[in-house]
């Protein structure tokens, strides 16, 4: 698709400007021939959506879906832009791919991560609550379920149920060796991913297979609270006790948090984890970056577009940009904004409403009433997003029933017919090399040089998040003494061929 002899060259030039975000050249190449958007390279089989979510260039990653790109093509590792966007932390990126339905639902074929779990692993709590927003119903967190426990009939109720079934099912999916990505969070120590995915469901007391588990160094059967005890995260450790951790829980090793704290030199992490502790631990408020009116405003934005054009009416211009229609309204102050300023609010956002609002409430920006959900203001014209009818299965369609009477999502009834369901990542052998690279342990030496799975970061593409954990790491390694010794990809990992064959997909991307 897109791969012949005639348009390779055209191909190369559109992945050329995708990859080092040149807008104009984009534009030219896919006004002369729009289907240049569907190319995919020969070696990875990377688009050019693939290259543009990968650094970041949100304007080129919108006129490549505009143009028709697939906004859930896979390339050679069975990975999505989405995967991609995730994995830097371009969360402008998740937003856009989001509003073209991108499926956050899918895994690789290597070792069936999702684009939660490449959040999760860099420490990028924005992606993370971008990529749940589907699976959260724009209603506080109590109601809902004081609403699924107290009724089990239909109606809202059981819709209510689905929701939260749906949710705790995605947050706990296990990848390689049932690693999930609250493992991942508290092994890297971001305590924000941490506490951000205990709030949305996340087991604490999932434990890895007690076969194919890629970490043996830490031990299969290990909870949340080994890794973390292996990362040296004091926080993290914390709020996973606050949350109902055990420290009693042996791993197939018969090895506590308390055993793995010694195993790796982690001496500040004893007095918490001893199984006799008498520490108090703090309790923690709701996590900051939770964000309950992103799916209503979401779905507008789906449903009526971005709307940038400029009004003629000065009453009717967003306070906030001065720029733009108002498009919608927070419910209960009934402040209008429009729907680009509602979108960044609260996907940015990370200040708790804490005196007019729930927990996951966005302070109103014009008063600082609590805003749980917006509302469409009447007389709005609905402009549907172009989506072509190849990029299957729709985010909406997989996570809510569409019923008749439903105004909150809308599903087109010729793109469900014409959808296609994904494969599962179950069918593929869950071997890899190294498919959570993580600075909390060991670097593996292939022949003395590093394995390709540890992917160098760039400075552009790193947020505040990894910078902080790396300080804390680096102040660690001062109190550890001596860094520990490297080890070797065959001590810890099952096999190399599927570390070379993401280094394959990667190369392209990061060359």
């Amino acid at each position: 698709m897109g791969n012949s002899f005639g348009c390779s060259a055209s191909g190369e030039r559109l992945v050329s400007a995708a990859r080092d975000g040149d807008l104009v050249e984009a534009k030219m190449l896919l006004e002369f021939n729009p289907s240049l958007a569907k190319y995919s390279t020969f070696g990875g089989l990377n688009s050019p959506l693939h290259f543009a979510s990968a650094r970041g260039h949100n304007e080129i990653v919108a006129l490549l879906l505009e143009n028709g790109a697939d906004v859930n093509s896979r390339n050679y590792c069975g990975q999505t832009s989405l995967m991609h966007a995730c994995r830097y932390g371009h969360w402008e990126v998740v937003q856009t791919l989001l509003l073209y339905r991108s499926n956050v639902t899918r895994a690789d074929y290597l070792s069936g991560r999702t684009a939660l779990h490449f959040a999760a692993v860099n420490g990028h709590v924005r992606c993370i609550r971008l990529v749940v927003a589907d699976f959260i119903p724009s209603a506080p967190f109590e109601v809902i379920s004081a609403q699924t426990n107290s009724d089990k009939g239909s109606g809202p109720n059981s819709k209510n149920k689905y929701n939260q079934f749906a949710l705790s099912k995605f947050v706990n999916k296990a990848a390689d060796g049932g690693i999930t990505a609250l493992h991942m969070a508290a092994l890297n120590g971001y305590f924000d991913c941490v506490q951000l995915l205990l709030d949305i469901q996340a087991k604490v007391s999932a434990v890895t297979f007690h076969y194919g588990t890629s970490m043996d160094l830490i031990g299969a059967g290990s909870t949340p609270l080994h890794y973390a005890a292996c990362g040296g995260n004091l926080k993290c450790c914390q709020v996973l006790l606050a949350r109902g951790a055990s420290r009693l829980k042996l791993n197939c090793n018969g090895w506590l948090p308390l055993d793995v704290a010694r195993i790796w030199r982690r001496q500040w992490l004893e007095p918490l984890l001893s199984p006799n502790s008498d520490l108090d631990i703090p309790t923690f408020a709701p996590s900051s970056y939770l964000s309950l009116p992103l799916l209503s405003v979401l779905n507008i934005a789906r449903e009526c577009g971005l709307q940038s054009s400029a009004s003629s009416d000065e009453s009717d211009v967003c306070a906030v940009c001065l720029e733009r229609t108002c498009t919608v309204a927070g419910e209960g102050c009934g402040h209008a904004l429009c729907v680009r300023c509602a979108l960044y609010l609260c996907s940015t956002s990370n200040i708790p409403s804490e005196m007019s609002g729930p927990s996951g409430s966005i302070p109103c920006p014009l008063c600082r009433h609590g805003i749980i959900s917006f509302a469409k203001l009447p007389c709005i014209e609905a402009k549907e997003l172009k989506l072509h009818l190849s990029l299957g299965l729709c985010t909406s369609c997989i996570l809510h029933h569409c019923d008749s009477d439903s105004s909150a999502i809308a599903c087109k009834p010729d793109i469900r017919r014409n959808r296609v369901a994904s494969v599962s990542s179950d069918m593929f052998c869950p071997v890899s090399c190294s498919p959570f690279p993580s600075v909390a342990i060991p670097l593996c030496s292939c022949n003395n040089e590093l394995c390709s799975s540890v992917e160098p970061h760039e400075g552009e593409t790193q947020d505040e998040s990894p910078r902080h954990s790396q300080a804390i790491l680096e102040e660690q390694d001062k109190m550890d003494g001596q860094r520990l010794p490297k080890t070797t990809c065959t001590n810890m990992f099952w096999s190399r061929r599927s570390c070379h064959r993401e280094h394959q997909c990667n190369s392209e991307i990061n060359s």
